[in-house]
């Protein structure tokens, strides 16, 4: 027994769209999360009833939030949307004055995800290539070192463990470490300074402490490379930047911080919860031990089922733009609700059943346009490897508290668990 019961959607393909100016009454957003498998009730009725409604933020002010498929694409993939979090209206989710706004700005580069063009296509055309599909492909045999070096560490201690603190943390910190050529012995320090940043409840002062932090850290690490080269993606984006006619040392160090932060903290917190969905649904886990080419489909499952990430898909209208029939301003902001767009029946039949057989391809984990996840290939590799390593090497891998029982990041803007105990 998990101590969940399953939630249906609530609306059906065909509901009427209303005019988006009534408030549902269900508080301020990001709503917490308190069931593992399904996002907050709320988003059905919202998706049904309210599909484009402004809504109360907890970091005060208000902003448009989209809930169904067609519509958060669409907001996703509109260049009329700005993701620069700088602009006045853009959705906070947490509480910060325009002091605190204005002071985490200050002297610090803006990371990719937060680009506009032409600046975003500048920048991301720099990195785009060390993360496809083609290098991603040859970065297999260290995924796999790397799972295994951390499955021999989780075997040989005790035969029950954390599962987060042991095996999901790890393995993506190591393997975005050695991508880019960061020391994993410093792992502790960007895990728990990382995990802050994107709790809410985090004091808006502490987490701009937090992010200062890493980037002086990376700091540190980008110098070095400027003088002692490696066989990494920092040294060659420095290397193409020096042919190019210069180096721009705060854009490397920008783009080391989005990369490392977001490059161990989704798939972690993927990894861990993937594990509970395989572990609650046994028939479907023996099949994929069965037939292990199955897990690159089940990955794309998993990703779709839980839809970590929620902050990345915030946006502000820099002109008037019509969204599921409703006019929002320039300067408004808007959340674009990925968790319920990937649970609309409209593009995806029973959304709330964990169905690894189904084609999940449509889903929006890692977002959709111009700001799609650039390392979405390497998390989907680490998945895959992670996971059907683990239970190969695991067979009688079980949990060891009540699903019901198991700390959730109800508070973080990257869901997650804080624990999960097994033995085997």
């Amino acid at each position: 027994m998990t101590g969940y019961q399953d939630r249906p959607t609530g609306d059906q393909p065909g509901a009427p769209v209303p005019s988006g100016s009534t408030d549902p009454g269900i508080g301020a957003f990001p709503l917490p999360r308190r069931c593992p498998f399904s996002p907050p009730a709320e988003y059905a009725r919202l998706r049904a009833e309210h599909p484009v409604v402004r809504l109360p933020m907890l970091g005060g002010d208000t902003a448009w939030v989209v809930s169904r498929h067609a519509d958060v694409r669409q907001v996703l993939s509109d260049p009329r949307m700005s993701a620069d979090r700088r602009r006045p209206g853009f959705p906070k989710f947490a509480p910060t004055t325009e002091g605190q706004r204005q002071a985490s700005f200050a002297n610090f580069r803006p990371p990719l995800n937060w680009l506009d063009p032409p600046e975003h296509a500048i920048c991301r055309r720099q990195i785009v290539d060390e993360f496809s599909v083609r290098r991603v492909r040859q970065s297999r045999a260290l995924v796999e070192r790397v799972v295994d070096t951390h499955l021999d560490a989780l075997t040989a201690a005790a035969p029950g463990a954390d599962l987060v603190s042991t095996f999901a943390y790890p393995v993506p910190s190591q393997v975005i470490c050695e991508v880019l050529g960061v020391p994993y012995g410093e792992h502790e320090f960007f895990e728990r300074r990382s995990t802050l940043m994107f709790r809410r409840s985090t004091p808006a002062d502490e987490r701009a402490r937090c992010a200062r932090e890493i980037r002086d850290f990376l700091d540190v690490v980008v110098t070095d490379k400027e003088h002692r080269p490696g066989d990494d993606v920092l040294s060659r984006l420095l290397y193409r930047q020096r042919r190019a006619g210069g180096v721009d040392h705060e854009a490397v160090v920008s783009m080391a911080f989005v990369l490392l932060v977001a490059g161990h903290v989704t798939t972690s917190n993927m990894l861990a919860l993937s594990v509970l969905a395989l572990l609650t649904h046994p028939a479907r886990l023996a099949r994929l031990r069965a037939e292990p080419e199955r897990f690159p489909a089940a990955v794309e499952e998993l990703l779709r089922y839980f839809t970590v990430v929620e902050a990345a898909t915030a946006r502000t209208a820099t002109a008037e733009v019509t969204i599921g029939g409703v006019t929002i301003a320039a300067g408004e902001g808007v959340v674009a609700l990925g968790q319920a767009a990937n649970r609309d029946p409209r593009v995806f039949e029973h959304p709330d059943e964990f169905d690894p057989d189904r084609d999940a391809r449509a889903h929006l984990a890692f977002g959709h346009g111009r700001h799609i996840c650039p390392g979405q290939h390497l998390a989907r590799l680490e998945m895959e490897v992670a996971l059907s390593r683990l239970f190969r090497r695991l067979p009688g891998l079980r949990l060891t508290m009540e699903v019901s029982d198991l700390p959730l990041k109800e508070d973080s803007n990257i869901f997650g668990l804080y624990a999960l105990p097994v033995a085997w």
